[in-house]
């Protein structure tokens, strides 16, 4: 960036400050957090905030019918937890009744056969319990805002919105997310004061207005005229968990993701694998350095496919699959010179909203929430203003799968939030949205900074490489030798747009306690303090 006054490898400078940061992928939602840091609420209070208003003004990526993962570091005990909010399948479906009742092998991508029981609220709650300073109905109220009164839609959030719009895929949805028949364009006041109502129930009520009350028979209802199964028993016993984060040492930095049914474990694997390698020889963005990028994620997703699902249902071997003596074995198998045959897996892009906050008393949470794909399942129960999720539609149908249909289960989940730790004390909470990109976002920031000295921002804006089922993707600012250098080595290059993540991530001074922001410039957020 040469013409600016200070030469970065970024196109924004990094945040910076003391008391309290927030960093989100939309403006309005990091200022609600932050109006809660600048109140003295905590970084869980923060979350909270912002996460409802994402799902007010990014409605295609997230909402109150999604699910929401956190790993969460409490300086008062020195400890750091991990939170599973994601929500389970119908207790009177399984893969042999729903391929009886639609006749079909494979799980459908939208409808209400996807929708799982959304976790969201719950998760709010349970971390409000425990960590939080502020009541839902004072953290809800920028949100209800919002949905009552409207917000001018950004220009991204315009495009992607337009992109997205066949996903409605019934009346109602189209009726709340197409006003006029259509997306709304940038500039465009968007209003759903049926979603405002439905949040005002859950201020005035608690998660249990979502879970028991009459929000909950709506849902139910609106649903079960289309055909699906959920009830307000499956709603009923619906409960997040508190999990215990997993890790790995990358040179002296324990980073932590949470354990299936996430694809947190894929990150570790794949820092594993590399840490082999000499990457800083390899060159930054270098054939040869993505070309291991690309060979460790098809490894680690391999073993995806085979084994990450609800660990309550199958002996997931997990300490061996991030163990470095796995990845050596991983290594080994990985030829430096030439591609391997792609694993037959599908591509699981996903819309997605990430946060991260920080307060000044030392409390970090990495937070992250989705419908997974863009609108999710295209369904709005009538009246309710919530597009539902459709992360059932990660559910295999094969017989005997790990990951298999089956009651009251949770599907693998590609949403993750990350926290590495240095000493024992917090030093980087970040995420990378984007269904398989996250896994591969997470290792490239992280080696940014660990192996080539970037920044908490450059590392973010840096040039993403996504591998696919097609093949692999490279943003256009990768040069054509090091393309080259990837076809000669057997890669089948594709072009592929909006499929790279966006990028949030709040640095932690080891001396000072200071904050350094990041925020991806693929997205329209922004990292925020005081």
């Amino acid at each position: 960036m040469g013409d600016r006054p200070v030469k970065t490898g970024s196109g924004r400078s990094v945040v910076r400050s003391k008391n309290g940061m927030i960093a989100t992928s939309q403006p309005l939602a990091a200022a609600a957090g932050l109006e809660v840091l600048m109140k003295d609420g905590g970084a869980v209070d923060a979350a909270v905030a912002a996460s409802a208003v994402l799902g007010v003004v990014e409605p295609f990526a997230t909402s109150i019918g999604g699910d929401a993962f956190a790993i969460y570091w409490d300086n008062d005990k020195k400890q750091l937890v991990g939170l599973n909010g994601s929500g389970r399948s119908a207790g009177s479906m399984d893969s042999r009744r729903l391929k009886e009742e639609i006749a079909c092998e494979t799980m459908p991508l939208r409808g209400v056969h996807t929708i799982t029981v959304p976790g969201a609220v719950d998760a709010w709650d349970m971390l409000l319990e425990r960590y939080g300073t502020m009541t839902l109905e004072e953290l809800l109220a920028p949100a209800i805002m919002y949905a009552e009164e409207g917000f001018p839609v950004s220009e991204i959030i315009a495009q992607q919105w337009q992109m997205n719009q066949n996903a409605l895929i019934t009346e109602e949805s189209g009726r709340v997310f197409l006003p006029g028949g259509k997306a709304p364009k940038a500039g465009d006041v968007f209003r759903n004061p049926d979603l405002a109502k439905s949040l005002q129930m859950i201020a005035a009520h608690g998660r249990d207005a979502f879970y028991q009350g009459d929000l909950a028979k709506a849902m139910c209802s609106g649903m079960a005229k289309l055909g699906g199964h959920l009830t307000p028993q499956d709603f009923g016993c619906h409960h997040g968990d508190w999990v215990s984060p997993v890790s790995t040492n990358y040179k002296g930095y324990d980073v932590y993701e949470l354990p299936p049914n996430t694809q947190g474990a894929m990150v570790l694997e794949m820092l594993n694998i590399l840490e082999g390698y000499d990457l800083k020889a390899c060159g930054h963005n270098s054939a040869e350095y993505l070309h291991l990028i690309i060979e460790a994620k098809k490894a680690a997703f391999a073993d995806r496919a085979r084994f990450i699902s609800d660990g309550n249902f199958n002996d997931i071997p997990l300490e061996r699959l991030i163990s470095k003596e796995y990845a050596a074995e991983r290594r080994a198998q990985i030829d430096g010179k030439a591609a391997s045959d792609p694993a037959e897996w599908d591509l699981k892009s996903s819309d997605t909203v990430y946060l991260t906050a920080a307060d000044q008393n030392g409390n970090v949470i990495s937070f992250i929430t989705s419908i997974f794909k863009e609108f999710g399942s295209g369904v709005v129960p009538e009246g309710t203003g919530i597009i539902m999720q459709n992360r059932g539609s990660l559910f295999s149908l094969e017989e005997g799968h790990f990951n298999g249909l089956q009651p009251h289960k949770r599907p693998l989940h590609t949403i993750i939030p990350a926290m590495v730790m240095k000493d024992g004390k917090p030093w980087f909470s970040f995420g990378v949205m984007g269904g398989d990109m996250q896994p591969q976002g997470h290792v490239q920031v992280l080696l940014n900074m660990l192996e080539f000295g970037m920044n908490v921002q450059e590392a973010g804006e840096a040039p993403r490489v996504c591998h696919t089922a097609e093949g692999v993707a490279l943003e256009s600012e990768i040069p054509w030798d090091v393309r080259l250098g990837l076809i000669e080595r057997g890669h089948q290059l594709i072009d592929a747009f909006d499929v790279y993540g966006g990028y949030q991530g709040i640095l932690i001074d080891p001396q000072t306690g200071a904050f350094a922001g990041g925020s991806d410039d693929r997205k329209d957020g922004c990292a925020i303090g005081f």
